[in-house]
């Protein structure tokens, strides 16, 4: 059981790198981002896609964590 449970990982995850290189290719024009008087040099739009997802799946856990940090918190003093 094991061995089908790391066999279907390998599969996930090898789909999820196709996906992510395909995503890449498929994205390359160069685009200037511009945030606050602040300009970025041009580069490949699968850049800040990738990069805004990075910044969310770090930020979710995060908040999630602080979120129920607070709760605990609020539990405790009852």
């Amino acid at each position: 059981m094991q061995i089908l449970v790391r066999a279907l990982l390998g599969i996930v995850a090898l789909a999820v790198v196709a996906t992510t290189i395909i995503f890449i290719l498929e994205n390359q024009q160069p685009v200037s981002l511009a945030f606050l008087g602040w300009s970025a040099p041009q580069l490949s739009l699968a850049v800040p896609i990738v990069l805004a997802l990075l910044v969310g799946m770090l930020i979710g856990p995060v908040l999630s964590w602080a979120a129920s940090l607070r709760k605990k918190r609020k539990v405790a003093a009852i």
